[in-house]
């Protein structure tokens, strides 16, 4: 069975996804490694700003804002 990978900018309010990679390095790599955005990790949408810009997520515990930007270099996958 294949999985379908999108981004995270691309998930919708409320939707549960697994992080499947990261399409960034350098310094945005490690910091969004730093907050938890890793591989296997579960991560909500949880409402975006007025604009739809940031988008804030719920991941291990704790609400990140994300800019649609980085949002979308994050690779998940639906579960």
């Amino acid at each position: 069975m294949s999985t379908q990978q999108l981004s995270l900018a691309q998930t919708q309010t409320g939707e549960i996804v697994r992080i499947a990679g990261l399409e960034t390095d350098g310094p945005m790599r490690r910091r969004l490694q730093d907050i938890g955005f890793t591989a296997g990790t579960s991560v909500q949408r949880l409402q975006s700003g007025p604009a739809g810009d940031p988008t804030a997520f719920y991941i291990k515990g704790t609400v990140i804002a994300l800019r649609r930007e980085d949002s979308a270099r994050i690779l998940v996958e639906k579960i």
